[in-house]
């Protein structure tokens, strides 16, 4: 019986230090950092970074993505550490990556007390991420090849021969572009969106590294026309380019709206700044600096001024979409059959 007895003396001593350990390793955490990983552009990303550690005394360590990579290279760097996290934040400049990382089990549910996101159309409803300040879809014209009258924005313009040649998309299996070739495949369906890209194929459409290649191509009138995003397509206008930008299908299926996101990472080394940061980011003052930038955001909180050059995200005709569905379909098609394309118009 007295061993019995000094045996569960001897276990609870042992469950109470270890107890006292783990409040120790807690108390002792070092929260005068964050890391953030961000798949938004850097130049856009790092003077938010700098307000933030201006206003809180906290260091961001910012680890930026690369443009040919967008999202992608974080999105899988996210996943292989899981088991391991070295990030706290991952501030997406989409939300389908973030619903991958759900899918993944790599991001953990919060939800910031003023969300800048006040009808939650755009974040996830458990809390896996947050939304702020958006881009669009837009086709971007070269005016000295391209009519005004004839830049619509729509999509099929891609397919006219009259076009063969002439016109230019990013790698559909990174950035924003991928995100968009998902969309495709869930508003059209597989085979008539197989058509679409088949006929990109046909018609002679060149695929570049990135959407801010797509710009610099049709800003110089090496492309007549090209799909980029809104912050791109600005940068060329206010560099004096001769270009219009439309935005992508707004008459038709619709254009496809791209908010930026925050996710709390599952065990962030860091939780408590990490939550800090993304109540940051959802605040009135980082949607005005995103869309007084060269990016000229659309901001999702009532109240912050729009940039000139875009319309309100209200009033855009968006593409029905649901974010969550379009992870499903990014992760088969970055694997399959969108992957095979791909490799066929590098060849």
């Amino acid at each position: 019986m007295i061993s019995r007895v000094g045996e569960r003396l001897r276990l609870r001593l042992l469950v109470s230090l270890l107890a006292v350990a783990t409040l120790l390793s807690c108390s002792a955490r070092d929260e005068s950092f964050v890391v953030v990983y961000t798949s938004v552009d850097e130049v856009f990303a790092r003077p938010i970074a700098e307000l933030f550690e201006k206003r809180t005394g906290i260091e961001v360590r910012l680890v930026p993505d690369t443009e040919e990579t967008k999202s992608t290279g974080l999105l899988n760097r996210l996943i292989a550490e899981k088991e391991r996290p070295q990030a706290d934040v991952f501030w997406s400049g989409d939300p389908v990556r973030a619903a991958v990382l759900k899918r993944r089990g790599v991001s953990a549910p919060y939800r910031p007390a003023n969300p800048a996101d006040t009808r939650s159309q755009y974040s996830d409803p458990e809390g896996h991420w947050s939304a702020l300040s958006a881009r669009a879809r837009v086709v971007l014209y070269n005016l000295q090849a391209v009519d005004a009258a004839e830049a619509t924005g729509d999509l099929e313009s891609f397919l006219d021969p009259k076009w063969m040649g002439r016109a230019c998309v990013a790698n559909p299996l990174f950035g924003t572009t991928s995100m968009h070739a998902a969309a495709l495949f869930e508003v059209l369906g597989d085979e008539q969106a197989k058509t679409f890209f088949e006929g990109l194929r046909t018609n002679g459409v060149h695929m570049l590294s990135s959407n801010g290649e797509v710009k610099r191509q049709v800003a110089s009138g090496q492309c007549a026309f090209g799909l980029t995003d809104t912050d791109d397509a600005r940068v060329a206008i206010q560099e004096g380019k001769p270009v219009l930008m439309r935005y992508a299908d707004a008459g038709g299926r619709g254009t496809l709206i791209v908010p930026n996101v925050a996710v709390l990472i599952a065990g962030a080394p860091h939780p408590e700044v990490a939550r800090r940061f993304i109540d940051f980011l959802m605040t009135p003052d980082v949607e005005r600096a995103l869309a007084e930038s060269p990016a000229g955001q659309m901001p999702l909180r009532p109240g912050v001024t729009v940039p000139h050059g875009v319309d309100p995200v209200a009033d855009i005709a968006a593409m029905p979409v649901n974010y969550e569905k379009l992870a499903v379909h990014l992760e088969g098609l970055s694997r399959g059959w969108l992957k095979e394309w791909a490799d066929t118009m590098t060849r």
